[in-house]
């Protein structure tokens, strides 16, 4: 998971050898939740997922988190629960901005704190900046409360993707195969408690965002208003 080009394909079609789609432009090429080839590392059967991210350009975020969740509830009534969970994050990013930190807040939350010590953060575009910059860039988001810290201290791990090779994305995942598999926080919710996806902890924090972007929006003085930016543009729907 993470957001839109921050390598999350690139990442695993370079592990298992795969050709899905890569974007070259602004517009997000993940429409759908995507199955690499399945490959063997180190004796262990691996399928690696790719899902696209909620800032994708085709889509809205209610559309996004009920396609995760799907494919999610599905894998864990067959049984499947996840080793591993890789957050991609850009350290060619000047800064970690709102929706950085958004994203990231909607991932932990469809996670769960639980299944943090599967997770790893792994940062990308270690060729894009300077290797001082990359460092500084690295302890901020490491040792600052409002970004990886709080997951970082809950047993999740922050790996470089570098080098950009197969051996690099090998390590990281030799870093997760042996966990023991876990369900996210998620899957308990829609499966076991058989909540509504808006009841869940993700659903009910992006519910919480639109609509204070509904406020923020009513505030704005009439004659800046755009028609087409109105309260039922940003209003959450999820299908029963």
């Amino acid at each position: 998971m993470g957001a839109t080009g921050s390598g999350k394909t690139s990442f695993i079609n370079m592990a298992s050898q795969s050709s899905l789609r890569v974007g070259s432009s602004l517009e997000s090429c993940t429409l759908d939740i995507q199955l690499a080839n399945p490959f063997t590392l180190d004796g262990c059967n691996i399928t690696l997922i790719d899902t696209p991210g909620f800032d994708d350009t085709t889509r809205s975020d209610s559309d996004i988190l009920q396609l995760i969740a799907s494919f999610l509830s599905l894998s864990y009534e067959q049984g499947h629960a996840l080793s591993g969970i890789i957050y991609v994050h850009r350290i060619s990013d000047v800064k970690m901005g709102g929706m950085s930190r958004r994203n990231f807040s909607l991932f932990r939350k469809l996670c769960g704190d639980n299944a943090m010590k599967n997770v790893a953060i792994v940062t990308t575009r270690w060729d894009c900046v300077q290797p001082d910059v990359g460092k500084s860039r690295e302890l901020e988001l490491t040792n600052n409360d409002a970004f990886f810290k709080p997951v970082l201290d809950l047993g999740a791990k922050m790996m470089r993707h570098q080098p950009q090779t197969p051996d690099g994305t090998q390590a990281i995942l030799r870093r997760l195969i042996k966990n023991q598999p876990v369900a996210l926080q998620i899957q308990e919710e829609l499966v076991d408690r058989q909540l509504h996806l808006s009841q869940t902890m993700a659903g009910a924090e992006l519910g919480k965002e639109q609509l204070e972007q509904v406020e923020r929006h009513r505030k704005i003085p009439r004659r800046r208003r755009n028609s087409k930016w109105s309260a039922k543009h940003w209003r959450i729907q999820f299908d029963e």
